[in-house]
């Protein structure tokens, strides 16, 4: 599960670095930070990113999750802060779904 959802989230940033003058670095991906001080993207951005991330898992998993709900930015550690957090929190979100995770 944790490998699909690193897939979706790195093809997402794909897209975007086509995109993008400035590209998202993607060396160690589980590090990356999608928001704050060392973050890559601006809250514009951050918006973006993760409806696209959105429906991508909504097109793999054939289920509709929130990854900007109250209970994603209510979180003690953002799920923001980096690509290894994003995906515990969409893990999390897909197994309370009922999507049988395989972890």
């Amino acid at each position: 599960m944790q490998d699909r959802l690193l897939d979706i989230i790195l093809g997402v940033i794909g897209e975007l670095n086509e995109r993008r003058e400035e590209k998202i670095p993607t060396d160690e991906p589980l590090e990356l930070s999608f928001y704050g001080n060392s973050a890559v993207f601006d809250s514009m951005q951050l918006v973006n990113f993760l409806a696209r991330v959105e429906e991508a898992i909504e097109d793999e998993f054939d289920v509709e999750i929130s990854l900007t709900s109250e209970k994603a930015v209510s979180q003690r550690i953002s799920p923001f802060s980096s690509t290894r957090r994003l995906i515990e929190f969409a893990g999390g979100e897909l197994a309370e779904a009922g999507v049988v995770t395989g972890v």
